[in-house]
């Protein structure tokens, strides 16, 4: 690695040969003379890594040191339109496999991290996340009369904060039709906001054996089988169990659910959580809730850091491939972060190698250099390990 630019080091941790054969599955690279898929997922991760926002700035700053592209891994010059036919025409399936790929090394790698639950179980957070588009350049996107959008939905590890479930949509679609593909693993506990209360999709986490916690809504119908005593000085107002009453809840989820209700002295507010989980104590069920919020800061993270904001093409295929490599680039830097034994936060490194991607030196001697670390972290306190 001394011998290779900071770029390089980087692209070095993806196994090429993975990607080959991502890259061969959907035959990406049949009929091509010049700029490979290879090329284009190194300038698509060389556009996240140093900021850059389109086209012209991306081959502007690639092709400053045209000396150094081929160490860095290009096997062609990057030229805009080059890049802008790859993404319009190559299948996004290649990168969205290629993305899975390091999903699976960076869960291993961050699956003993803690989370702020003292529970051995693995815990995800699900959630969606809206991406707004221009209406006039993405007609294809229309979400509304005067606004295009499209939706990233998100099944986030809250070991490590590392998607391990990830599905792009039109903003139309609603959240709770993503419990139908979405896959359950026996004996996790996934935690999920009240907009995906649907009782028929529920029940098949308890008929997979696996656990949902979720918030109540303020008209759930049910019946109080069995009180338990808490106390109230941890802010706990009650542990039930309860049956749902309605003709169509009932017969959709006949099973006995956990209503568990918190009194958060510092909002002010109280929140009623329902389960299927009564192997945990009330106060982890409240807890586990608690930690779903870092999937609303995984997902303020990405945008404030990746270059899914402003896309370098204008069909549903080239949005689709940015935001996969933008994603695959998060999972490569978090696999380098914990393979390297890196203290520093993604978003330190982030920044450090935005100004230095040609700099042939190792990165944990770079990171050394205090100078270079630049705090923008204001406001963020409460942002994972991971992130600051």
């Amino acid at each position: 690695m001394a011998n290779e630019n900071v770029f390089a080091q980087i692209m070095s941790l993806g196994h090429r040969e993975t990607f080959q054969r991502c890259i061969e599955r959907y035959h990406g690279d049949a009929y091509i003379k010049t700029f490979s898929c290879r090329d284009q997922w190194l300038a698509m991760a060389f556009a996240q890594l140093t900021f850059r926002d389109s086209l012209r700035d991306l081959e502007a700053a690639l092709n400053a040191r045209p000396e150094l592209l081929y160490q860095m891994g290009f096997r062609s010059r990057v030229a805009r339109s080059t890049l802008a036919d790859a993404n319009e025409a190559r299948d996004w399936r290649i990168f969205a496999d290629w993305a899975q790929t390091l999903i699976a090394r960076a869960r291993k790698l961050y699956a003993a991290d803690p989370f702020g639950v003292d529970i051995t179980q693995t815990v995800y957070a699900l959630d969606a996340t809206v991406i707004d588009l221009c209406l006039s350049l993405f007609p294809w996107a229309r979400f509304r009369s005067t606004k295009a959008a499209i939706k990233l939905h998100t099944l986030l590890d809250l070991r490590g904060s590392i998607p391990s479930f990830l599905t792009l949509t039109e903003a139309r679609v609603h959240e709770v039709n993503i419990l139908d593909v979405l896959p359950v693993e026996a004996g996790s506990i996934y935690v999920i906001d009240r907009g995906y209360i649907d009782f028929a999709r529920l029940a098949r986490f308890t008929q997979q054996s696996a656990f949902f916690v979720t918030r109540a809504k303020t008209n759930m119908d049910f019946y109080v089988v069995e009180s338990r005593p808490v106390d109230k000085a941890s802010g706990l107002r009650c542990d039930q169990t309860i049956r749902l009453r309605g003709f169509y809840p009932k017969q959709y989820y006949p099973d006995t659910l956990r209503r568990v209700r918190f009194y958060d002295a510092e909002l002010e507010r109280s929140f009623v959580f329902i389960s299927n989980l009564f192997g945990l104590t009330a106060l982890q069920i409240a807890e586990l809730y608690h930690a779903r919020w870092q999937i609303e800061l995984f997902f303020r993270w990405i945008k404030q850091h990746l270059r899914i904001r402003t896309f370098m093409g204008t069909n549903e295929n080239a949005v689709r491939i940015q935001i996969w490599t933008a994603l695959a680039t998060y999972l490569l830097v978090a696999i380098l972060k914990k393979t390297l034994k890196l203290d520093q936060s993604l978003h330190e490194i982030f920044q450090v190698i935005s100004v230095t991607p040609f700099e042939k030196v190792p990165i944990q001697q770079l990171l050394m250099n205090d100078s270079l670390l630049i705090d923008t972290r204001t406001g963020t306190d409460d942002i994972p390990n991971l992130f600051l």
